[in-house]
Formats: structure tokens, sequence, C-alpha cells
């Protein structure tokens, strides 16, 4: 344990743990039984513009209304946030002549490069190029970029590129996030200018015109026009009508046993003659529909697990409208983690849960085991966490987009409809890889006239949802711009709740190609839980390394056994020297659920009162849109 985690308990300590806290967390217990919402609470008002009863309130409405009603404009992202960036890195590059003389003698050392490459064209038959495109780079792969007149344009693209990049990092006195930002934006904009993107600078698109007769031109119209209706109308991307929530997908049998203004519970049916004692509540984020890790029977995570001989709970949050504006993290923790926790208790009695969280999900539960951990709630056995940060130091490139003026600017459009929906800050997501998700995509369906098969994950990741307005803003300002749960300030109750409280084993999930956990992010919580700590570094991204069932192609994973007291690792030197597993990390996890539990036993009833079966799983929250 470290110095300063045992100043803090010092000063914040453990409540007594004996009956009388028994009695409160019964008490407790049984009010969440009856779903009684606590009365909405006024989310915290930032000190500018407080109603101080001389009409500023009004003023305060009329700022919102201006902020909510831009955001249509720039896809939900501050045009002021922007702004600082860029004037923070045009001023300083401007007392900067050094910089400035050295990126000129880049640019004619480039301009001499690009020289040099054509000339060489002229005197061989496949000269080499004189610089090659990142790994992830697959915009030129296409052997026709080889050619004379094509490969000219993509070196000096690549050259400009690289230049650009040299240009706006590496200057004095610039805030490392204005750094970045500039970068990152200078990045996208570069890149809607590639010669990739347009017919007459694409050989692969020209190529296939001439062959078609320009009926992949054809094809790709109809696809835009296609696409252009869909948005529109609000209907899902094409394809997703092939998949329904309860038809092909979330299919797992089961029941959804209790239900109150925040989510219901699934508890899912057995397949095994026997299960381990003790059962699984997983905590889904509810930035996310909770069938993502219930999605086709041959990927379906929970499926696994109850073939594993689990049995499994899991939470579905309610797509909220404005009239749960007011909901607050402490109301999710309460009437989701807790709530649900309750009713596990019950339907299995005497035996702990093993707690999943999978990224907010995640947050949330590393929260309520703090809490519980701090009251002496002793109902976990274990806790497991999927691509979830608790640590929000460093968030990776989503963090560009979280900053004072962006939170400011989200809390007014959350605050004039109640909520924030998913598809305001679809744009944020897709820019985080636009050569994928936008760039490639427009090439691929509008010029060359193919159209992708849907699959479930991205039929699933078309199922958008909404966040409250007072909860998205307590996560914003406390999580991500002060980092509140990982410093010991982020309050349950009135007291702090502190992570090293936490003495359960955990078992934590990164994945390499994370833009929204980065899974350095992630593995923070080694440094942060005073307990046991398995990681896993799998392939994939933030939901497909998730979604990684055995048997999935092209998919291995690295694990690390952390035991407390140890040494703390570096994450760099760690990867760089674990051995590489190929295939996928689901059978580790369920061995080490099934060491962290008991003997087995029958399984428990489907429901028990008064968890009563109340409709058949997936429910009627999560169809709701």
């Amino acid at each position: 344990m470290s110095t300063h985690a045992r100043q803090r308990r010092k000063i914040t300590p453990h409540k007594a743990r004996g009956s009388a806290d028994h009695t409160a967390r019964s008490g407790e217990k049984e009010r969440r039984r009856l779903s009684v919402i606590a009365p909405p609470k006024e989310i915290d008002k930032p000190a500018k513009f407080e109603d101080t009863g001389d009409g500023a309130s009004l003023f305060r409405d009329i700022d919102r209304q201006i902020h909510a009603a831009l955001a249509p404009l720039t896809f939900g992202l501050s045009p002021i946030s922007l702004y600082q960036a860029w004037l923070d890195w045009a001023l300083h590059r401007a007392i900067a002549p050094g910089k400035q003389y050295r990126d000129l003698l880049k640019a004619f050392e480039k301009w001499a490069r690009l020289r040099r490459y054509l000339i060489e064209c002229g005197l061989k038959h496949e000269p080499a190029p004189t610089i090659t495109p990142l790994p992830q780079d697959h915009r030129f792969h296409h052997p026709d970029w080889q050619k004379l007149s094509f490969s000219m344009m993509e070196q000096s693209f690549l050259l400009m590129q690289q230049w650009w990049h040299n240009a706006t990092v590496g200057i004095s006195g610039v805030s490392p996030r204005h750094e970045r930002l500039v970068e990152f934006y200078s990045r996208q904009w570069l890149d809607m200018f590639a010669p990739s993107n347009f017919l007459a600078t694409n050989p692969e698109a020209i190529e296939r015109t001439l062959a078609e007769g320009g009926a992949n031109l054809l094809r790709g119209y109809a696809h835009y026009l296609d696409d252009l209706t869909r948005t529109v109308t609000g209907k899902g991307p094409a394809g997703t009508e092939d998949f329904a929530v309860g038809g092909n997908l979330a299919v797992t049998p089961g029941e959804v046993i209790y239900r109150n203004d925040l989510i219901e519970l699934i508890q899912y049916s057995p397949t095994t003659d026997k299960v381990k004692a003790e059962p699984i509540l997983i905590v889904p984020a509810w930035i996310m529909k909770y069938y993502i890790l219930d999605l086709s029977p041959h990927n379906s995570l929970v499926r696994y697990l109850v073939d594993q001989g689990f049995t499994v709970f899991c939470i579905s949050w309610r797509n909220p409208g404005s009239e749960l504006r007011d909901m607050g993290m402490d109301d999710y923790r309460r009437l989701g983690v807790m709530a649900a926790l309750d009713a596990v208790e019950t339907v299995c009695p005497g035996h702990k849960t093993h707690a999943v969280g999978y990224c907010l999900g995640g947050t949330l539960l590393s929260i309520a085991a703090a809490a519980m951990a701090r009251d002496g709630d002793e109902r976990l056995a274990s806790v497991s966490l999927f691509a979830a940060q608790v640590d929000f130091e460093e968030p990776g490139e989503l963090g560009l987009f979280i900053d004072e003026s962006q939170v400011s600017f989200l809390e007014d459009i959350m605050w004039r409809q109640g909520y924030l929906d998913q598809r305001q800050m679809a744009g944020t997501f897709q820019m985080l890889r636009s050569q994928d998700l936008i760039w490639s995509r427009i090439v691929r369906e509008y010029l060359l006239g193919d159209r992708d098969g849907m699959s479930d994950l991205m039929a699933w990741n078309a199922d958008p949802t909404r966040m409250p307005y007072r909860m998205h803003s307590q996560y914003l300002r406390q999580l991500f711009l002060k980092n509140d749960l990982a410093q010991g300030r982020f309050k349950v109750g009135d007291e702090p709740v502190h992570l090293e409280d936490v003495h359960t084993p955990v078992f934590a999930v990164g994945t390499e190609k994370d833009h929204v956990a980065p899974w350095h992010s992630v593995f923070k919580l080694i440094h942060l839980f005073d307990t046991d700590v398995d990681f896993v570094l799998t392939s994939g991204g933030h939901n497909a390394g998730i979604v990684s069932e055995p048997g999935h192609r092209h998919r291995s994973f690295r694990r690390l056994e952390y035991r407390h007291g140890q040494v703390h690792p570096d994450p760099d030197q760690w990867s760089a020297n674990a051995p590489v597993e190929e295939g996928s990390w689901w059978p580790v996890w369920a061995e080490w659920l099934a060491r962290h539990s008991s003997d087995d036993v029958a399984p428990p009833p489907m429901g028990h009162a008064p968890y009563e079966p109340l409709c058949p799983a997936p429910g009627t929250y999560v169809l709701e849109h």
C-alpha cells in the first residue's frame, strides 16, 4: 500500500462494521425494492450565471439556447475550444522564427526528395518510394498507385502530411493538449483532400469505372441517396433491418425479474445441471445497449458464461428521455448496481457475487465497490472490468474533445433537451478513425459501388442511446475533467470513496486499439486497487476486442498476473516482453472466475419473491428508441 493511500485512510477512517451497518443496509435494500426514486436534484451550477433573483438566469438561458442551436452546425463540438487551440499554436509559432526556419528547410528537403523520386521514376521501372504510408493507412494499397502519375500524387501527399505533422508539434510554450488538438485537426483536414478520395485521382476507381462502364458510379449514387434518406428519416444504416433484438440478437433465454425507473434486471436460464455457487452480475455501460454482450448465439458472452456453468444476471439500462434529466451518477449506482445486487442476493442467498463492469459500467462498478468496501459491505466475490477507466488523467484522443469549453457546450445542449443523444456525438467518434469510418467508406461505397454487409456488431452500434443531463454532466466534470475518483475526492453519500479500499480480486481487460479507453489508461487500475489484479491486453478495439469469442480469427492476448505487494509494473516494458497467446481471452477469464468460486450447486430458481419473472428476456427497456 502506498504512503499516500495510508495517509488518506487516516484522514477518512472506515465506519464501524456491525449490526448498525447491517440494519442501515437492510433499510436501504427495502427502499430500493419499492422502486421509489429520490426527488430530482438540481444539477450543480457553475459559479457564473447563478440565479440571483435579478434576472441573471434569463440571460444565461439565452446563451444556452444559442449554444444548443449551434450544436448541429459543429457536430456537437465547441468552436471556442478549437479556436483556443489554434490561437495558442499560432501565437507561439509567430514568435518562434527558429521553428519557422526549420520548417522551411524541411519543406525544401521534402521537395528535393520528391524531385529525386521523379528522376528515378524516369530512370527505373520501379523506383523505391521516398516515403511509405503508416501501417494503419490502407488508402494506397492498390498496385496501380505505383504507376508514375498516381505514385507522384501519393508521394507528394504523404510528404505533405509528414511536413504538417512536424510543423504542428514541437513549438515551445504550446500546451500539450492544444498541440495534440491542432495536430489532430490538421490531420483531419489533410485526410479530406487525399488523392484517394476523388474519382479523377484514384486509380482503383478509374479502373472500376472503365471496366463497368460507369455502373459502379450509378450504384454509388444509389447508395448515397439511400444513406441520405435514412439519415433524414432517422432510419438505421442499410442492413440493420436484417437484425432484430429478440429475433436474432439478444436471444439467450432468460427472464426479467426486476424493474425500476432506470433498469431491468435479466436472469438467464441455466444450461447445465450444476452451476457455480457464486452468481455473476454484469453492469454494462449506459452509453450503449447491453446486448453487445449477448449478440448472436455464436459470439454471446452471456451465453458462453451460462454454458460454462455460471448463473448470470445482467442489467439492461433504460434509454432515458427528458423525464429523467435529473438522474445523477449516484442514482445510477443506487438504482442500478446496488438495486441489482440486492436482487441477485435474494435469488442466490448466502453467496457472494462476481461483479462485471464494461466501459462506463466498469467505472460505476468501481465506485460502487469502493463505497461497499468503505461501508463494510462484503457481498462481492470479485470484480471484473472490461475496457473501463478509473483514472482519467490520460483518456486518449477522446480527451481532446473534453475541456471546460466543451463540457459547458454539451451541458447547454443537454439543458435544452434534458439528455445527450449518442447520435449528436457520432461525428466525434468517427473522426477518431476517419480514414476507416469516413473516407475509406465513401470511396468503397460511392466511388467503387461496393456495399459492405451489415454485421451484428455494426447493427448494435447503430442502435444509439441517450444520457441524462445531470448524470453526464457529473461524469464529464468529476471524472473526466477533475479526475476525482482516482484522486480520492469522489463522494458517495457525504464521504469520498477510495479505490485502494477494494481488496476483492480484480480481473481487468484492455484492448490494443481502444480509442475510448486506451489500454495504458485502463492499466492504471493496477496501481490504484490494493489487491491482486489479473490484467489481459487483447487485440482489437473497444468493442471488437471484448466480443472475442473462442474460434474468432486473428485474436490474441497477453496476460499479467500482478499480486498485491509486488513491484508495480511498467506497462510498456511489460507489453514488450509478455508472450503473445493466440485465441480468445474468454476461457482464461472463465477459468479465473471458477478459481474464485466455491462448490457447484443446483441452479437457483428463476426469480425469488419479491423478484418474480416479469417478462422474457431481453425485456422492454432495450427496445426503447
